[in-house]
């Protein structure tokens, strides 16, 4: 632990760091190929979707030794139409929740009186409940309603409390982790329940939290930057993000273990499987959001915020500056991005980036004034 604080407080005070911004490209690449994988699996293979927004029945069955498989071709037969199969429980002999899609209430009874034969158990101990299609379209639309308040209300906040451009990047950066995750469950081919729908609301404030971490501390330590001549836009924002990368790791790695817990042991090992449905969403949004947030958002503000002619032009000074410095040779160079780097009297001004005085500033102090005896 002492380690991982050491290494905090090194990248916080710029010792140390990892250029995310100057390899954004990479990074730029590999969500569009992501993105652009979970956007084919959504047209290909669609999103299952609970019967909470198709319509149907689900029946519970008591303790049953019939396979899963065998259990579905029973209820598909009796039915006519696909049916989903689930354990509840582990053993060879488990209850069953058995949900069929489409079937109205003249059915739901034969079908019921059915599975009890097919799977030997008695059909009073079979417990049937109906679902209408109505209610899950009324929650999807309320969800999409929710979600496009959401999104405004964040590109509004966040313009007024930083800047437009910051709020632009956290926009496309929640649409990134959305798409993600939708994604995942189109190519997993996990349920969509109501429970998925709260579990994809949730992590939009995970996301857009680790963002505005960073997004802080690159305001504030771009708040004169065309003051000085040792940074560019895009290296406070590398700055930024290192400083703030243990934190980030540490809050997203705390917020996964129990979701994980939920989704591999509850959902996995121990058979809930309707844990999934909110789990799983939880689990990717919650690791897309750490990334979009630190390999994302901020480089894109780095982005756009160099194509303003300030930013552009304090770039080519400090561009300047440093051919200059490496031309005059090892007794006028210094390496890139040392703070003692000071021959600007603008820089006197600056507030970006630790800074360390050099010795010469220091020569005379507490040396009596007057002549010499």
């Amino acid at each position: 632990m002492s380690k991982l604080g050491n290494l905090g407080a090194r990248l916080h005070h710029g010792e140390i760091g990892y250029d995310f911004v100057g390899n954004r490209k990479i990074w730029y690449a590999v969500s569009i190929l992501i993105t652009i994988t979970a956007i084919v699996g959504l047209a290909v293979r669609g999103l299952n979707m609970g019967i909470e927004f198709q319509g149907g029945a689900v029946f519970n069955t008591p303790k049953t030794s019939v396979s899963v498989a065998k259990a579905q071709a029973y209820a598909e037969e009796a039915s006519g139409h696909d049916a989903i199969v689930q354990k509840l429980g582990n053993g060879d002999s488990t209850p069953l929740r058995i949900q069929i899609s489409g079937i109205d209430t003249s059915q739901a009874d034969k079908v019921s009186a059915q599975l009890a034969k097919d799977l030997g158990v008695a059909e009073k101990d079979v417990t049937g409940e109906l679902v209408g299609p109505s209610w899950g379209e009324q929650i999807a639309n309320k969800a999409w309603q929710g979600l496009g308040i959401f999104l405004v209300l964040v590109v509004i906040y966040l313009a007024i409390a930083f800047e437009w451009r910051m709020a632009i990047a956290a926009f496309i950066a929640l649409i990134h982790d959305i798409t993600i995750t939708v994604g995942i469950y189109a190519l997993v081919g996990f349920e969509v329940t109501p429970g998925t729908v709260i579990g994809l609301l949730t992590i939009l404030g995970y996301s857009l939290y680790d963002t505005v971490v960073v997004f802080d501390s690159l305001k504030e330590q771009t708040k004169d930057i065309t003051k000085q001549t040792r940074w560019t836009y895009s290296e406070i924002a590398n700055r930024s993000i290192n400083s703030t990368l243990v934190r980030s790791i540490n809050t997203t790695v705390v917020a996964l273990l129990p979701v994980a817990g939920l989704l591999f042991i509850g959902g996995g090992f121990l058979g809930a499987g309707m844990l999934n449905d909110i789990s799983l969403s939880l689990f990717v949004g919650l690791a897309a959001g750490a990334y979009s947030s630190i390999f994302i958002a901020t480089p894109l503000v780095a982005d756009l915020k160099e194509l303003e002619p300030q930013m552009k032009a304090l770039k080519k000074r400090i561009l300047a500056k440093r051919a200059q410095a490496a031309a005059a040779g090892p007794a006028g160079s210094v390496p890139a991005g040392d703070d003692s780097f000071d021959d600007d009297p603008e820089d006197a001004a600056a507030v970006v980036g630790p800074r360390s005085q050099t010795a010469s500033r220091n020569r005379g102090r507490g040396r009596p004034s007057g002549k010499r005896r």
